[in-house]
């Protein structure tokens, strides 16, 4: 029997704290973890150590005991002891910033065998803004920001089987219908709405967290919009 647990995909960019603080103590209390040790992944945001600060605070303030910075990016990290930090950690959280830069240091430290690994044993992971994107199976980068033409897919952890943005609504998601374009023909995506998060299971199921969240299709060569998915009253 699979050990493999939900994953839960979060929106920043929430001016209402209470908002994440609801959907970071649902993550908590659907994992039965009371007070639980995070293991935190950094490398979207070179492993900041301002933006660990800001992102810890409010784990703390939902209950977490402790948020334990699995270093990563720099040249002269130790990637054995960040393994081992990831390893003992009740849940392992991937922070925001960068996709691609985050997943391009993953791969160059040899880390993404190591996370899938970790999930398929059964340990839970969350993450935010760009480390939900992380999470997911695949993303899309421009090597020129100007021509579209120059866009391509690139696999990501695949922790959560699904394509979804996050806080993207303001441009219509654009980005995220790019990579729709890019993926197979009837492959959905996920817009996950600022203050809001999907939970997403094993079987690809997805759930809405704190708001509707936004869902499309690609049929052939068009993107098209589906029902909201809301979440369970």
């Amino acid at each position: 029997m699979s050990k493999q647990k939900q994953s839960y995909l979060l929106a920043g960019r929430n001016s209402n704290n209470e908002t994440l603080l609801s959907i970071l103590q649902t993550v908590f209390r659907e994992n039965n973890l009371s007070s639980p040790m995070i293991a935190y992944i950094g490398t979207a945001n070179g492993d900041d150590k301002n933006f660990f600060k800001r992102i810890a605070e409010p784990l703390i303030a939902a209950g977490a005991d402790k948020v334990n910075h699995a270093l990563i990016s720099s040249d002269s990290a130790d990637v054995k002891r960040a393994q081992a930090i990831l390893d003992s950690g009740d849940i392992v959280f991937v922070s925001g910033g960068d996709v691609y830069e985050g997943i391009k240091v993953l791969k160059e430290k040899r880390m993404i065998n190591f996370l899938q690994k970790l999930y398929e044993r059964g340990k839970p992971f969350f993450g935010i803004s760009a480390g939900s994107i992380m999470l997911a199976k695949n993303w899309v980068h421009w090597s020129d920001p100007d021509d579209d033409s120059t866009a391509k897919l690139f696999s990501c952890l695949d922790i959560a089987p699904i394509i979804c943005d996050t806080h993207g609504e303001q441009d219509d998601w654009e980005e995220l219908k790019m990579a729709l374009k890019l993926a197979t023909d009837g492959q959905k995506g996920y817009g996950i709405v600022s203050a809001t998060a999907i939970k997403v299971y094993p079987d690809s199921e997805v759930e809405a967290l704190g708001g509707a969240v936004h869902q499309f299709i690609c049929r052939g060569d068009t993107v098209v919009r589906l029902p909201d998915i809301m979440p369970a009253l």
